[in-house]
């Protein structure tokens, strides 16, 4: 894939999103050339839909992921009900005048609160899109968002925090089928022992808002980039937008299937798979009949542990593949040209 239209030293992006509400065309600034999406998706394998309560999950679930590096989960055990109060009280945020949404503007040098994604410096076009990012409680925010509205500010609080809370329950649940599936426990990652009471990882939610888009095919909602994280669990709105890039196809959708929720291997466990599971390139597109919106609950490694490929993954036939590293040195040295985990040279 070409990546010659990224440029990491692309800083002149305005802090606060556009008021998309307000724009009949795509300003230069937001104007993207994209590769068309897959012809006919129904020539291609589709992706797979994996029941997390089949005997045989962990298999099903290691031939997506060195395949696809993506699947779609059911039974996944997240009550819907909470689910769908996620996507309300997304559309509620979202849906707020732009002069309120920026009083909860993510201040300089933090992750956390209203603006552009966090991808979006790297790229020499902005995005059609906007996001708000938390860890833990949003209520700070919220009291920022809605200070006349104590009951609108305390169902948002409540609702981000009962879905991080079912996250990362499905997680752990989630990392210990993944480590099965490679012929592993838990007892072979450091930090990941959970019947011990010992998981160290960190996460993260970010909601995604993408607006409806005069002109969907000149616009990008989110570029094309690979999760940092070990894992990432998504929820996109019914009208779908998600896609992945598979060599020799091109971007194919990844469908919005009621009930379900959308995984992915981010580079992470890419580097601890030794390289077996795929971090997939994705991207978000953007239509001119919906507003879509989209929750990624990013569940990521210790910041301060050393991570490479796990030892019972390497042997002579097998080495390593990968350096180990934190995901703060991670972070700071990912290139957004290449977007993959460098291999040991």
């Amino acid at each position: 894939m070409n990546h010659s239209t990224l440029s990491p030293s692309f800083n002149n992006n305005p802090k606060v999103p556009l008021d998309f509400n307000t724009l009949h065309t795509i300003p230069d600034s937001h104007e993207w050339n994209k590769s068309t999406v897959v012809d006919d998706p129904n020539t291609i394998e589709p992706i797979p839909i994996i029941d997390l309560t089949d005997p045989n999950a962990a298999s099903l679930i290691r031939h997506a992921c060195e395949k696809w590096g993506v699947i779609l989960i059911i039974n996944h055990g997240v009550p819907m009900d909470i689910v769908k109060q996620l996507e309300l009280q997304t559309y509620e945020l979202f849906s707020l005048p732009s002069e309120r949404k920026a009083c909860a503007l993510r201040s300089e040098g933090s992750l956390f609160g209203y603006g552009l994604h966090r991808v979006a410096p790297f790229f020499p076009k902005l995005l059609w899109s906007e996001g708000f990012t938390m860890l833990g409680s949003p209520m700070e925010h919220a009291q920022k968002l809605w200070p006349h509205q104590p009951d609108q500010r305390t169902n948002f609080w409540y609702v981000m925090e009962e879905y991080q809370k079912e996250m990362k329950k499905l997680s752990g649940k989630l990392m210990e089928l993944m480590l099965e599936s490679l012929g592993l426990t838990s007892e072979d990652v450091e930090w990941f022992k959970p019947k011990t009471g010992l998981d160290r990882a960190q996460s993260m939610l970010q909601l995604n808002s993408y607006p409806t888009c005069p002109d969907p095919d000149r616009a990008m909602g989110l570029a094309p980039h690979t999760d940092s994280s070990i894992l990432t669990i998504l929820h996109q709105s019914i009208s779908g937008g998600l896609q992945i890039h598979e060599d020799g196809i091109g971007w194919i959708p990844v469908d919005a299937v009621p009930g379900s929720l959308v995984v992915n291997v981010g580079d992470f466990l890419h580097i601890l798979s030794n390289g077996l599971y795929k971090s997939p390139y994705h991207r978000a597109v953007v239509k001119n009949t919906h507003h879509r919106i989209s929750v990624a609950f990013f569940y990521v490694p210790p910041s301060d542990v050393k991570n490479g490929p796990l030892m019972k993954l390497i042997d002579d036939d097998h080495p390593a593949l990968y350096n180990s590293v934190t995901w703060a040195e991670y972070l700071q040295n990912k290139s957004y040209l290449d977007i993959k985990p460098k291999q040991v040279t």
